[in-house]
């Protein structure tokens, strides 16, 4: 895993670096990450603490998410934001805080942006699986490190 890890985010960080277009580089990452685990589907989400919304940027997967702007305090996107920590779901549909987005989810790992100071959160890579339990512990940091990797595309 360590090996991937680092190619993960060499590639990651190419992809961040070489970056004319937020847009293009944000797809190219949602891409990416949902092909490394051959996960169902990946978005990657704008926080607005003033606004108290998150918004869908992109998303790689085989639709559009069923909520692509809710409020900050919904669902385990709200649970990450709040208390600043990935949340890391095995089983969606015993977990009351879930939005449905696809009937076929199992499991979502929910993983915070935080800004430049790491005061705030100000994105979050969405990942969801068709299997149960699709996130190890070793996912979950290979997840983390790709959030501090990709920060600067929220930090402009």
């Amino acid at each position: 895993m360590l090996m991937e890890r680092d190619k993960i985010a060499t590639d990651l960080h190419n992809l961040v670096s070489t970056a004319r277009d937020r847009l293009a580089a944000l797809q190219g990452i949602a891409e990416l990450l949902r092909s490394t685990g051959s996960y169902h589907w990946v978005g990657l989400y704008d926080v607005d603490g003033v606004g108290g919304t998150v918004t869908n940027i992109v998303w790689s997967g085989p639709g559009a998410p069923e909520y692509p702007t809710f409020p900050i305090t919904k669902g385990l996107t709200g649970a990450a934001i709040s208390s600043r920590r990935t949340v890391n779901v095995g089983d969606v549909t015993a977990d009351p805080r879930y939005l449905t987005a696809f009937g076929s989810t199992r499991s979502e790992i929910i993983v915070p942006v935080f800004d430049g100071p790491r005061e705030n959160v100000v994105g979050t890579i969405d990942v969801e699986s068709e299997k149960p339990n699709a996130f190890s512990e070793d996912v979950e940091a290979v997840l983390e490190a790709c959030s501090s990797v990709i920060r600067p595309l929220w930090c402009l």
